[in-house]
């Protein structure tokens, strides 16, 4: 079992960056490809990035690709997300998740909200 609690949200102006975080407790995180998702309201869920369990592979949505970084820190148990020169459509609940493959998300965060003005 893995608690994931994110941190880190709020509101910026377009154009600004921003680093969350997610922090795991309970169990270790380092079996687990760890990935961020976010929700916009009325939309569907949708992939953000990943990275496999040491770290040496990330993934990226085409939306985000080159704007932001996904990291991990096996020893604090906390993965990060930063995200540079964001876009009003990057406006979002941003939600952790822990899978065992990268298709296939077991935990879930309760999410931290990232607001964009123009």
């Amino acid at each position: 079992q893995v608690h994931l609690a994110e941190y880190g949200g709020g509101s910026v102006q377009s154009g600004d960056s921003l680093s969350i975080a997610c922090t795991a407790s309970v169990d270790t995180i380092s079996s687990y490809v760890m990935a961020w998702f976010r929700q916009a309201p009325v939309k569907e869920r949708e992939f953000v990035a990943a990275i496999s369990t040491p770290g040496l592979t990330t993934r990226y949505a085409d939306s985000v690709n080159h704007r932001f970084s996904i990291r991990r820190d096996n020893a604090k148990n906390t993965v990060y997300l930063t995200m540079n020169n964001l876009k009003h459509e990057d406006a979002a609940v941003h939600y952790c998740a822990a899978g065992s493959s990268w298709d296939r998300y077991i935990f879930w965060g309760q999410g931290t909200q990232v607001t964009v003005s123009s």
